[in-house]
């Protein structure tokens, strides 16, 4: 089975009749109004609009820009097109008009498949206008095709429709990264890709056939009917992950006896403030998994209170380059590994998998084509955490400086992905992670890592979140250093006084943090629009730069 989309068809035969997926719309007094498909039904419709968009002449390997929000048609279209032999490309909608607009110039989709109003912005913003060839308008009624249309044509023409042949190694599809620490890049996945990460995440956390799943990031629920979950698609502003109503979502949970929860560290954040004020409990959930950024100890803490004693929140690490690396529960965090963090250590982002194989390689911003042109570190020695593994992929599109720049080939031909993070293993086989390579700040003194010194700021009474970033210094003797400087988050309600005060001693009191001098607050740090959690701190030091 090469394609994920097989694996759709092999659940609506094991169990045509259960609900594949559910988007309540409106809350009842006794529960919610929902659009409702069981796998037999998600099935029947992925292969109508596969079938229909072959008869009208979509060919294998065609790059195809999807641009359908969270909704059951986000699902048909994705597993229609890889049926059907096209390469979805996804891009962020949050990243921006302008990074948009180049990264579908960049992918050159020849059909695009949108809404009504991504069809319109197509047309007045020009996006992709040289490579663009056929559209498909989805809950429209418009344009050269619709969705209804080519389902109708798909149903017609079934049993003389033939679909195209995948194989493991064709490319399935091209994953946008967010760009919140560089420049967008499309990922190009391919079908084995797809598959060891289906393969992968059922091991790794036990998931079975037949839970519920309530995924508040998109892409990550396509997994699902690969894993033969219910998918529970709550009404929010997936934007906005950390602006989600906390009241809505336990609703969610609670009604549709949600078994399995992601979301970023923002969201679970604002969900377990308000499950721990209002001294929620949610039993049935047997999985929380948090993705995107570190996820601090303090939310594990308010999460343990609110779910059952055998349930656990994990992190898994990884980055749309590959997925998932390594991973670590919360209660393994809590359990000592907090306390290093909190004193400098970088956060634990558990064990890589089993299938995996991490390497540490010295800090360098220079392309690396072997492992012969650089150092492998040692345990406790801080570098770049470089992995190789089934699921990590091997190229960007259209960008061959940047694969250069992130990939190494061993001496067995094998590509490993250069995670663009700094960390260090440690004796137990554990990865830290202590921040992202370009975010590092070097001083005169030697190198400060963002995660380290904001473990330490973090653990401080008052604060919500802080960054660590440098400012380029003048003058020919500071010609390549930075100064160091902390901005913080501050919770609601603190006295801002004294909590710079507890800040500035705690930096001084430790040889790590001493050259630090300069504490700043500020109302709202900058973050990235995809998680809500990845703190921009380069538009954060350009920003003090200018003051």
């Amino acid at each position: 089975m090469n394609n994920i989309a097989e694996s759709l068809s092999q659940q609506a035969i094991n169990q045509p009749d259960a609900v594949a997926l559910v988007m309540p719309r409106k809350k009842l007094a006794d529960g919610w109004a929902a659009d409702v498909l069981t796998y037999a039904e998600l099935n029947e419709q992925v292969d109508a609009f596969a079938r229909g968009m072959v008869v009208r002449g979509l060919q294998k390997g065609v790059r195809v820009a999807m641009m359908v929000p969270p909704s059951p048609m986000f699902f048909i279209t994705f597993f229609a097109l890889l049926r059907a032999g096209g390469i979805p490309i996804l891009i962020d909608p949050g990243i921006g008009l302008k990074p948009l607009r180049q990264c579908l110039k960049e992918a050159e989709p020849e059909l695009f498949i949108g809404i009504s109003k991504a069809q319109w912005a197509r047309r007045l913003l020009g996006w992709a206008k040289h490579s663009i060839r056929g559209t498909i308008t989805v809950g429209g009624r418009w344009g050269q095709h619709t969705d209804r249309h080519l389902m109708r044509l798909g149903r017609a023409y079934r049993d003389s429709t033939a679909l195209p042949e995948v194989h493991a190694n064709d490319p399935a599809a091209i994953l946008f990264t967010s760009g919140s620490t560089g420049i967008p890049k499309g990922v190009v996945y391919r079908h084995r890709h797809f598959q060891e990460q289906v393969r992968l995440i059922k091991e790794t956390y036990q998931i079975e056939a037949g839970e519920i799943d309530c995924p508040t990031f998109p892409p990550f629920a396509l997994f699902d009917p690969a894993l033969g979950m219910t998918t529970v698609i709550p009404p929010m502003d997936f934007t906005r992950p950390a602006s989600v109503d906390p009241a809505m979502l336990v609703g969610i949970i609670k009604h549709y006896q949600v078994t399995n929860l992601f979301g970023s560290p923002a969201l679970m954040n604002t969900l377990t403030n308000y499950t721990q004020a209002q001294d929620v409990r949610l039993p049935s959930i047997k999985r929380v998994l948090s993705a995107g950024a570190p996820v601090s100890p303090k939310v594990v803490e308010r999460m343990h209170r609110a779910i059952a004693e055998q349930a656990d929140i994990h992190t898994p690490y990884g980055a749309t380059e590959g997925l998932p690396v390594a991973t670590i529960s919360g209660r393994e965090i809590l359990a000592g590994l907090a306390a290093r963090h909190r004193n400098g250590f970088g956060i634990c982002v558990g064990r890589p998998l089993s299938a995996n194989q991490v390497k540490i390689i010295e800090i360098t911003d220079k392309a690396v084509a072997s492992f012969a042109e650089t150092e492998t570190l040692g345990i406790e020695a801080i570098g770049e955490i470089c992995v190789m593994g089934p699921s990590i992929t091997d190229q960007y599109w259209a960008r061959p400086e940047q694969t250069e720049s992130a990939k190494i080939k061993d001496d067995t031909g094998q590509i490993w992905h250069r995670m663009g993070d700094v960390g260090w293993l440690d004796d137990a086989g554990r990865l830290w992670f202590c921040g992202r390579k370009s975010e590092r700040v070097i001083t005169p003194d030697g190198i400060l890592f963002t995660e380290c010194v904001e473990g330490i700021v973090n653990a401080t009474p008052g604060v919500y979140r802080s960054a660590l970033v440098g400012l380029t210094q003048e003058g020919p003797t500071q010609r390549g250093y930075q100064e160091p400087v902390v901005v913080v988050e501050l919770e609601a309600g603190c006295d801002e006084a004294s909590v710079v005060q507890s800040i500035e001693e705690i930096l001084q009191e430790r040889p790590l943090t001493r050259g630090i001098q300069k504490v700043i607050v500020r109302p709202k740090l900058p973050v990235d629009i995809r998680h809500n959690a990845k703190i921009r701190r380069g538009e954060l030091a350009r920003s003090l730069s200018t003051v």
